[in-house]
């Protein structure tokens, strides 16, 4: 923005530039930042940031984020976990019919199988910790297995 738009260069010969006589334009007036939010400021951050001071619900004492580890996959993505040259040879019919693809995910670092998407008719055996209901009748009406494992 040049200069001359600024608001100063429009005050010059102003004494008060536009912050009046009596009050004056001082520095921190009313504290710095959330100073005087439960004395003087106590309207505004009732009225509009309400919950701001306090404590709501309980703490987890000795959190260890370990217990909550479950990374979930998708059906969709299933057959991408299948090696390239294994998944050629079952979509071109080359592989034998009575073998099953096994999948252990929590090898490949998941820990849960969603059910969103589709898989072919090739019968898989998947492990896992954690499947969802649809996942399962997906994988079953497929021709393959659902194993899980701890």
């Amino acid at each position: 923005m040049p200069t001359r738009f600024s608001k100063t260069r429009k005050l010059r010969g102003h004494v008060s530039a536009g912050y009046g006589r009596v009050g004056k334009h001082r520095k921190h007036p009313g504290g710095r930042g959330m100073a005087g939010g439960q004395h003087h400021h106590r309207t505004n951050l009732d009225k509009f940031h309400p919950g701001y001071f306090g404590k709501v619900g309980m703490r987890h004492f000795h959190l260890l984020r370990n217990h909550y580890w479950k990374p979930a996959i998708n059906l969709d993505k299933l057959w991408s976990l299948v090696p390239q040259e294994t998944r050629e040879k079952y979509l071109s019919g080359e592989a034998p019919s009575d073998k099953a693809i096994v999948l252990d995910l929590l090898a490949l670092g998941y820990a849960k199988l969603l059910g969103k998407g589709r898989i072919p008719e090739i019968p898989l055996v998947v492990k896992a910790r954690y499947v969802s209901r649809e996942a399962e009748r997906k994988i079953k009406e497929a021709g393959g297995v659902v194993e899980l494992v701890a």
